[in-house]
Parts: structure tokens; sequence; C-alpha cells
């Protein structure tokens, strides 16, 4: 009896281990060869795959090339951003396949085809499932698909309304205001200062966010930047490389301090929750109360049994927090790095802001009025999207143009390759040419091919924001300085989570 029980465990566990091997067979080389083969009779060229690693190894080594040094001015920019996959869309064309690990991931430059994946309404196409330690940085509306974004972004809308954003107008010019006292005492005593405008920017932004979101300084929201800046930096090193299911309860140092971050950050936001609801619920904050950002997810969570969790609302402002003052602050420092390259332009917008609205604090009606200062932003956007490339993922077989994608494939979309090519803006499409904007983005090229909020019913929601605060700090700028690039200054585009000058951005201002 003993002996039939261990012949039966036995042969039980061998089963198992066949199960397993065949598991691990299938996912590492039998399925990537079967999708390879599917899309190579469909014409496709790339690379051939690779077991276990796929290209990440080249991927890696590219990006780190690329950051070993700085480049002229006059340079190609998209070869040190996106180094491989501008590699790969020069040797195989617009539509390509390579290799994350055992992941088939298409590669695609071509507009027509970005545009329908953005426009797809059937959840054939959504963000690929990632690394857990990713998704320490955020979460919120972004990442989420079906209905469960559906219910979500209807329910945060409203904070982006255009008369939301009329409210916050005064929040936009006090902080930047509060920056444009600060340059003026350092300027003071010699007439002219370097500063390094990309730290001021992101100080500016995120007291715009604090104020607009949740009503407090930016001494208040100080520590969440800071901790998810050290985030952001992990979970980049989490993305480039491989992931091993478990891997996360591994107690190392770095997995100890990821989740550290995490808990802190939930911390502070979760007191800031609390702080606001009992304000809320004394009456303390009046008719204002629910007008910031945080008040609206309270409102929400409190009036509908469809609402927020207390743990939704906090992704929310995380998500917030980190991109909102990531976009504008990136936008504003490359937009004073060209405008420093390229002085008529600077002196064409100071110009008419100074015609338009004096020595005043612009009014969101003069914002409005300010032509030439949105085709500057717009050109900047263009050569310097917030998100270079783009990821989407097939839940099923797909059509995508004239291929056929198998389920479970990558998509990377590449925004800044189509934002450079000549086939839709013309000879000139590598420079900095804001007059391509003169009648409005729809007409700014041959062809939709302006991605720099994404495209379709996921467009980033917080982009009339970015803009408004963006064209208010530099209409400000315009009227109390001009400003030249600091001999300091090292070119280097690097995608650091988002699109960021890689030792920072020096200017000189003088004082007019």
């Amino acid at each position: 009896m003993l002996k039939s029980m261990r012949s039966t465990c036995l042969g039980f566990v061998v089963v198992c281990i066949i199960v397993v091997i065949i598991k691990v067979v299938h996912n590492i080389w039998w399925r990537p060869k079967s999708v390879e083969k599917l899309l190579r009779k469909q014409g496709m060229k790339g690379t051939s795959y690779r077991l276990f690693t796929g290209d990440m190894p080249e991927m890696n080594k590219s990006v780190k090339e690329t950051l070993s040094k700085p480049i002229a001015l006059n340079a190609q920019i998209v070869p040190r951003v996106i180094p491989f996959y501008h590699k790969m869309v020069h040797h195989y064309g617009k539509v390509s396949v390579c290799w994350y690990g055992t992941k088939a991931r298409v590669i695609i430059g071509d507009a027509e085809m970005i545009r329908k994946i953005f426009e797809d309404k059937n959840s054939e196409f959504v963000h690929p499932p990632l690394n857990p330690l990713v998704n320490l940085l955020q979460l919120g509306v972004s990442t989420l698909e079906g209905e469960e974004w559906r219910k979500r972004r209807k329910l945060i809308t409203p904070a982006f309304h255009p008369d939301k954003l009329k409210g916050m107008v005064g929040a936009f010019s006090s902080s930047c205001c509060r920056m444009i006292e600060r340059w003026v005492k350092l300027v003071e005593p010699k007439g002219s200062c370097e500063v390094d405008v990309a730290q001021e920017f992101s100080v500016m932004a995120g007291d715009v966010i604090a104020r607009t979101a949740f009503g407090s300084s930016y001494n208040e929201g100080h520590k969440i930047f800071e901790l998810q800046k050290q985030q952001a930096l992990l979970m980049r090193e989490a993305y480039n490389s491989i992931y091993i299911p478990g891997f996360r309860f591994v107690p190392t140092r770095k997995n100890k301090r990821r989740y550290q971050l995490d808990d802190e950050i939930k911390g502070i936001l979760k007191e800031m929750i609390e702080r606001k609801e009992e304000a809320m619920k004394r009456g303390e904050l009046g008719g204002g109360g629910h007008e910031d950002l945080l008040g609206l997810l309270l409102q929400c969570k409190e009036e509908s049994k469809n609402g927020l969790s207390t743990e939704e609302v906090i992704e929310e402002c995380k998500l917030f927090y980190f991109a909102g003052q990531e976009t504008t602050a990136n936008l504003l420092t490359w937009t004073l790095i060209y405008l420093s390259m390229h002085p008529n332009w600077q002196q064409k917008a100071r110009h008419q802001v100074l015609q338009i609205c004096g020595t005043t604090t612009p009014t969101l009606e003069a914002i409005h009025r300010l032509k030439i200062v949105s085709m500057i932003l717009h050109e900047v956007l263009r050569l310097f999207p917030p998100l270079p490339a783009i990821l989407r993922y097939t839940t099923r077989e797909s059509k995508v143009g004239s291929l056929s994608i198998p389920a479970g494939v990558e998509l990377c979309l590449l925004v800044m390759q189509v934002h450079y090519d000549t086939e839709y803006w013309g000879d000139d499409a590598l420079e900095f040419n804001p007059e391509r904007f003169a009648h409005g983005v729809s007409k700014a090229s041959n062809h939709i091919a302006f991605f720099p909020f994404g495209w379709g019913p996921r467009i980033c929601l917080g982009q009339n924001f970015a803009f408004i605060e963006a064209k208010m700090a530099l209409a400000i700028i315009l009227q109390h300085f001009s400003f030249q690039l600091s001999p300091s200054y090292a070119h280097a585009p690097s995608l650091l989570v988002t699109l960021k000058p890689q030792h920072g951005a020096p200017i000189i201002l003088h004082r007019i």
C-alpha cells in the first residue's frame, strides 16, 4: 500500500515537472517563434528572436552609449533619445519587429497606423502588462482599461473643464510671479545671472500642482515630488530589466526601497485627504472647497455609490502630481533652450506679449490671443514630445492597417519619429520652425501626425491645463527677461521616464 502511494506521488511529481517544462518551453521558445513566423509571412522585417532576452541587451547598450556624451546643438535628436528604435526604422522601415525579452514588439513609425491605434474604442489595444515594480510609480486613470477606465475618466473629466481651468489661472500666475521675483533678486546685483531653468520650472510647476490639486503650497508637496523622483529612477531600472515572476517579493535592498517610497507617498497623500475631508465636513472651506482636484475627487467619493475609494483617490493624486509637474516643467525648459538658440523667435514672442499684455500679469483672455507663444509651444511639443514612444498591447488578434497582429504582441508607437518625419512635416522637419503652426495644429502638417498628448478617446486630460500654464509662464518671463544659453550648457536630450535635458538647462537671464 505504502509503495503504491509512493509510486502515485512520484508519478504526480513527474507529471507536474513535465507540465512546467512544457509551459516554460512554450513561453520562451515555441510561442515567440510562432508569432515571428506569422509576422514574417506578412512581409514584416526586423530582428530574429533570441532565447529569453530578445533585443533587450542591445536596447540597453544603445541607451547607455547615447547617455555617455552630449551632442552638438544642430545634431539630430531622435537617434539620441530612442536610438534602438531609430536604427530599426532606418534599417527595416516604418513598421518592423523586435523582441522585448520573450515578447514580440512591433515598431510603428507610420502616422496613419498610430492614429488608428489611438482611436481604438473596442479595447483591442491596451497598455501592456508591466513589471509590478514599475506600476508602483503610478496607476490612476492613465493605466486603466475597459469599463473601469470609462468610469474613472468620467469622474475626473469635470476637474479639467474650461470653467475650472479659468479658476486656476490665479494659481498659475501666482506661482509664476513668485519664481520671477526670485529671479529678479538673483539678477539685480549684476543685471544678469545664470540659473538652471530645469530646476526652476520643476519648483514652479510643483507649486502650481500643489495649489490647484490640493489647495496647498509647494512646501507641503515638496516631499512627494522628491520621493517620486527617486521612485522614477528605480522604476526605470526595473523597466529595463527582465522580470522574474515573484521577484518583487524578494526583500532585496532596492525592492525594499521601492515599497518604502510607495508607502511614504501614500501616507503623505492619505493625511492630506483626511485633513481635506474633515475640513469639508466642518464646512471650513466654504463654496471653494470642491474647486481643486482633490475636492472634486472627494466630492465624487461622497456623492456616488460608484465613486472613488480612498485608494483610488490616492492613485489619481500620485498620477497628477507626477505627470502634471513633469509635462509643464519639461515643456518650459525646452522652450527656453530653443528660444535661446533662436533669439529672433524670442524677440517676436516678446513683442507680441508686450503689445497685448503690456507689463501687467496676463489674463486668460490675453493668453488666448498670444498666437506666437502658442506656435512656439506647439513646435517645442513637436520636437520634444513628453513621451517619445508609447506602448500598446493586443488583447486579441487585431488588424493594424493591412497587418494582422496576433494576441499578446506589444506595439511601440514612435511618436517622436513621426514628429521628425519629412514625409509629414516637409524638408525642414528637423528644424525649429514655429511658423508651421501659424494656421493651427490641423494645418501644420500634410497628415495627422502630431501626438504630443496622444490622440483619440484616451488623449491626455491635462493637456489644456499644461498648455495654459506654460503660456502664462512664458509670457511673464518674456515680460521681464531676455535669455541666452550658458557656455556650460551641454545639449543632451534624454528619455529619463520623460524627455528632459540630461545635464540640466543653465540659462543666462538678463533683466529687461
